[in-house]
């Protein structure tokens, strides 16, 4: 029985304090969570530079596509007639949608005060601004002569052009713009105190010169701190209305049209479920790698895991009731053209596309109701795989199946891609890829700062709390076998006794140090015999007192053992002797005080010394009868 509750110990370790699992794992301490965070900037493994090489090739692939498409023109795409958005503005939702959960991890659980994002925040936030410069890049390239893409710009000009703010067209250009910028600042502004650890650990000259231009001159003062708390916490306030506003505003571009399949209100919240359940979906694709490549297993636990899988089958269900409104709309509306489209969208040309969509974002999702399932990290990298396949295809549902069959049969078409259609989203996953391997390379991909403030021995109230994991632990373990069971209270009655035999000057007098230990067990009639006097007084109380009298021999070798009478007895005298002390500590007025005070707590005749100011009364039977003798 013991041996399987230490196997689910084991397996299922919860923290004594908070009752929940630790978020870091292996009780490291600060300094060898730093070293596993920048291990992989400072000793970059080989399946860094396979990935990063992978990805290389697929934005070679990218740059050619772009390349031929400016040269040529949009025609090497599928495009026809009735098709006139393909690939280009799929493309472009779907990074829209996968930079969504950057800023939910980063911005809205940190408002919520969730400690679980600190080791998944900072490579989200870098996801979200990758995934924006891909998305950024189809509707640039996507209008054809690229050179005169200042047209649309608010430029005055002399051909009379003005850009048509009525168009959502135009609103994606403003919301993914600002969306872009407000998750930079909030990236870098995070950045900061671990790119100062990376300025102070770097060996080259180069280095050196890098991170610290970027490192703002941060030396982590409390004015430092105070400040960067305030700023991220402003950011933080901004992003989060950006996290509906971007793909609600992307949402428009199909939601205001006239067309069927498009013009419908549940758009702009389905969008943005969409969104985060892609986005978390590309996380949970990038970070279970990494985790495994970097040796982060301790950091990025299974528990980060599982939560963001639980967010996966929450958004996933939410997509899922949208695909089932869509059809109650189309029914419940009575309009004839909208319930064509989406049985058109489940039975006809392209329905393939739309049950491969709703097995991989409604089905598959649904694993996760398991433990088993969600508590694997390789069950949930296919499911990721999954989740990002059914969200692009999402996206092309949308655009295919809604404009392939228009109003008019005789201008009905199939959209058909080519293979610079391939080349281009293979292409984009290339420059993602690319992006995030530069910066797994050269930046902390967690956040060493924060992940330090969630460890246990953050907390004031844990044990090894101030010892950064080295000296408290282990401290612990080693005094309770010995030494946890008695040492304070006996103490306190040692102290308690001899106060009440202190009056025997023949036994205290004796130079030798040994001498109180015959006597004290038999002058405390109701303490322990054992734990009492000889194991916490001898090297405890006389062994720091051999050496403090040492300028008057002859006068300090009576007080010598007196030393437990000291602490609970000298505190009141001394305030008052503080007021009228001599300079120096070591005048002969201060020496000959203490010694009268020795001598009088003895009950022996005190030395001559200079009238001074009189100790403060005490209850002690010692000091009177030493005040009477003098």
């Amino acid at each position: 029985m013991a041996a399987s509750n230490k196997t689910l110990a084991e397996r299922d370790p919860i923290d004594p304090l908070v009752g929940r699992y630790p978020l870091v794992e292996g009780d490291p301490s600060f300094s060898e969570v730093t070293a596993a965070v920048v291990r992989p900037i400072e000793q970059p493994p080989k399946a860094w530079w396979i990935f990063f090489l992978l990805s290389l090739g697929m934005l070679g692939i990218f740059g050619i596509s772009v390349g031929y498409l400016f040269w040529e023109g949009t025609g090497v795409w599928g495009l026809n007639i009735p098709v006139g958005w393909g690939w280009a503005i799929v493309n472009f939702v779907f990074w829209v949608g996968i930079g969504h959960a950057g800023t939910l991890i980063s911005a809205i659980l940190f408002l919520f005060r969730q400690k679980w994002r600190t080791s998944i925040n900072r490579a989200a936030e870098a996801m979200t601004i990758f995934a924006v410069i891909c998305a950024l890049s189809f509707p640039t390239i996507h209008v054809g002569r690229v050179w005169l893409i200042y047209w649309p710009l608010p430029i005055p000009n002399q051909m009379g052009m003005w850009p048509n703010f009525r168009s959502p067209l135009l609103w994606d250009v403003f919301a993914v713009s600002t969306y872009f910028t407000v998750s930079l600042l909030f990236w870098y502004v995070g950045l900061i105190p671990d790119i100062a650890t990376m300025r102070d650990r770097a060996k080259s000259r180069v280095a050196k010169l890098a991170y610290g231009a970027f490192a703002l001159g941060w030396r982590g003062s409390h004015r430092h701190w105070v400040n960067y708390e305030s700023a991220y916490l402003l950011l933080a306030a901004m992003a989060t209305p950006l996290v509906l506003s971007v793909h609600s505003i992307v949402s428009f571009d199909f939601a205001v049209s006239q067309l069927p399949g498009w013009h419908t209100t549940i758009f702009p919240p389905y969008f943005v479920a969409g969104a985060i359940f892609s986005g978390f979906g590309m996380v949970l694709t990038l970070m279970i790698p990494l985790r495994k490549w970097f040796g982060l297993d301790h950091i990025i636990t299974t528990k980060h895991l599982e939560n963001m899988a639980k967010i996966v089958l929450l958004t996933g269900s939410l997509v899922g009731y949208a695909y089932s409104m869509e059809f109650f709309i189309a029914w419940y509306s009575g309009n004839p053209y909208e319930a064509f489209v989406f049985v058109n969208r489940a039975f006809g040309d392209y329905a393939w596309a739309y049950w491969i969509m709703v097995s991989c974002n409604v089905i598959t999702p649904q694993l996760i109701w398991f433990k088993k399932i969600r508590r694997s990290a390789t069950a949930l990298f296919i499911l990721s795989i999954f989740v990002n396949i059914g969200m692009w295809f999402e996206r092309f549902v949308i655009v295919a199946t809604s404009l392939h069959h228009d109003f008019l049969p005789s201008s009905w078409d199939y959209f058909s891609p080519t293979i610079w259609d391939w080349g281009t989203l293979i292409g984009s996953f290339g420059l993602f890829f690319t992006l995030f391997a530069l910066f797994v390379r050269y930046l902390p991909m967690i956040a060493i700062s924060e992940i330090k403030g969630v460890m246990e021995k953050a907390n004031p109230h844990h044990p090894s709390y101030g010892h950064g994991g080295h000296e408290g632990p282990a401290a612990t373990k080693e005094e309770t076998p010995e030494a946890a069971a008695a040492p304070a209270e006996p103490k306190a009655a040692v102290v308690t006794e001899e106060k009440a035999t202190a009056p025997e000057p023949e036994a205290k007098a004796s130079p030798e140090p040994e001498a109180p230990k015959s006597s004290e067990p038999t002058d405390a009639p109701g303490a322990d015999p054992e734990p009492a006097a000889p194991v916490a007084q001898t090297p405890k109380v006389e062994a720091p007192k051999v050496e403090a009298p040492k300028v008057e021999a002859p006068k300090v070798e009576a007080p010598k053992v007196d030393a437990p009478v000291e602490r609970p007895g000298e505190k009141a005298p001394s305030q008052a002797e503080a007021v009228k002390k001599p300079e120096g500590p070591k005048s002969p007025t201060t020496r000959g005080w203490t010694a009268f005070m020795d001598a009088a707590d003895m009950g022996i005749e005190p030395p001559k010394v200079t009238p001074g100011p009189k100790p403060a009364a005490t209850d002690e039977t010692p000091d009177k009868e030493g005040k009477e003798d003098a």
